[in-house]
């Protein structure tokens, strides 16, 4: 970045034993790679995420993608082309009807799914503990010696859409079930005064019709007249994702909910003021929904990226933040995201076990999609919204694929191909090739010699490190590590020599 000159260093580990997989429960199917960051400048961690890569606090680790057996496909969504789905709208509602109305249906569980881990690395260095599918989206501790660790991946929807779910019984049609209703009295037929009653059908068909005229004209106008008046279902239809977040709900509200950004590495000021409201609210998440007892959850360090700036930036700067859910004065959630060169990208989320039916995991996804375009206005390149790994042998795990338009990153190619492309290839195989440019493979190291190494506090290429390192036997390391993070990552990173 601009203005910055300070390096990435990291420890590479290899990973060639299996683990435990916390999609398929498999116990030794899941492989991985990993390396933990000392630092890491946001540009560095930008290209390697676009390589693959993820972090967990500052582990940094890539699915070995045609050996473990639920491939990992790196996801992004086209923030400023995002149009909320039925279901995302329906998450949208019942958050402003909780905050305007105080509905809150507790008890009820929205089979929000999480991105599971594994209980045990492949590198003996380190320790990655296994998350259960649960209602929300989830979290885990980073630990606070290096080198064991545990991995963190946050993610939110629904498994299935919020459309298709049952909701609570009317209270009228329990009563009718127990009790004799008399017979209805004969009615005395239409009425002529009144138009013919036209069949559900064929109004979806006019409202999709008029959908595909008002994208056609580009200029979000119908180019026809509606026979009929427009119902409120049809005017949502044209809402955007700002204009249901930024509705306007009555004075005297049941509620009030605010959403604030603080940087947590190196903390700001509110964020130290905050960190044991969050951390109680983290706790209680960790009890309360992956079920660990009082004297499991341990105040974990929070580790990211240190912040940076640049001219063409947005005001807050780059880096690693946490956006706090408050409502009516307390802390009620978390989202931890990177503010990155080209995206927002999505760490993990916790919340008090309390508020589980609102859908959280999903309503921070739509909140950081919103945030995303509010940055793009201030950073025209900072366009993206990252969603983590998308794995599509998982059904569980395919909701990440309802935020679109969006993208999986090609595993031999690094091409970001749309995921309706993607799909059909996917559903043939776990693993696939999803850029089918034969002359394309980025995954080739040019020249091993020019990565960039650290051996005692000094950087100097591999080639002259392996010159004082006469009978050096990480050649093969070192080239597994370069091929993984790319040959201009190789060159700019600095890989830990002991």
């Amino acid at each position: 970045m601009a203005g910055n000159k300070s390096y990435t260093i990291v420890e590479y580990f290899g990973g060639e034993d299996g683990y435990r997989c916390g999609y398929c429960k498999s116990q030794t199917g899941n492989f991985s790679r990993g390396m933990w960051s000392h630092t890491m400048t946001v540009q560095d961690y930008q290209d390697l995420i676009d390589r693959g890569w993820r972090r967990s606090g500052k582990y940094v680790y890539k699915p070995i993608m045609q050996k473990t057996c639920c491939p990992q496909y790196t996801i992004r969504c086209h923030a400023l082309k995002f149009q909320p789905s039925k279901s995302h709208k329906k998450i949208l509602k019942k958050m402003n009807r909780f905050i305007s109305k105080g509905e809150l249906q507790k008890g009820q569980e929205d089979c929000e799914p999480m991105d599971s881990v594994c209980e045990e690395a492949g590198p003996q260095e380190l320790r990655k503990v296994h998350l259960k599918y649960t209602a929300l989206t989830g979290i885990q501790k980073d630990a606070t010696e290096f080198p064991s660790t545990t991995e963190v991946q946050k993610e939110a929807a629904d498994a299935t859409p919020t459309g298709s779910q049952t909701s609570q019984n009317d209270p009228v049609s329990v009563l009718a079930g127990t009790t004799t209703s008399a017979a209805p009295k004969p009615g005395n037929g239409a009425d002529p005064s009144r138009p013919p009653c036209r069949k559900a059908k064929e109004l979806r068909k006019e409202r999709r019709l008029q959908k595909e005229q008002m994208r056609q004209n580009g200029d979000g106008v119908s180019s026809t007249v509606s026979p009929t008046q427009p119902t409120p279902s049809q005017n949502n239809q044209s809402k955007t994702l700002e204009e249901f977040i930024s509705e306007s709900l009555p004075e005297n509200s049941a509620h009030c909910l605010e959403v604030r950004l603080v940087r947590s590495n190196p903390p700001s000021p509110q964020f130290k003021a905050s960190f044991d409201a969050s951390y109680q609210v983290y706790k209680l998440y960790q009890m309360g929904i992956h079920k660990d007892p009082p004297d499991k959850p341990t105040e974990s360090q929070v580790r990211g990226w240190e912040a940076e700036y640049a001219p063409d930036g947005p005001e807050v700067g780059y880096g690693s933040f946490h956006q706090q859910y408050w409502l009516d004065g307390r802390i009620v959630a978390v989202g931890v995201i990177d503010i990155l060169p080209t995206c927002v990208s999505s760490v993990y989320l916790y919340y008090h076990p309390d508020f589980n039916s609102l859908s959280l995991g999903s309503y921070s996804a739509l909140r950081e999609i919103a945030f995303t375009k509010q940055l793009q206005k201030q950073s025209p390149k900072l366009s993206y919204y990252y969603l983590g790994f998308y794995i599509h042998s998982c059904p569980k795990m395919r909701y990440k694929g309802q935020y679109r338009p969006s993208d999986l990153l090609c595993p031999e190619t690094y091409v970001w191909v749309s995921i309706e492309r993607c799909i059909p290839l996917l559903d043939n195989s776990r693993y696939a090739r999803l850029n089918q440019d034969p002359d394309l493979d980025a995954r080739a190291v040019r020249d091993l010699g020019r990565a960039l190494v650290l051996y005692r506090r000094t950087v100097m290429p591999y080639a002259a490190y392996s010159r004082k390192r006469k009978g050096s036997s990480d050649e093969m390391e070192v080239q597994q590590y370069a091929s993984l993070v790319g040959q201009d990552c190789a060159e700019r990173i600095l890989l830990y020599r002991s």
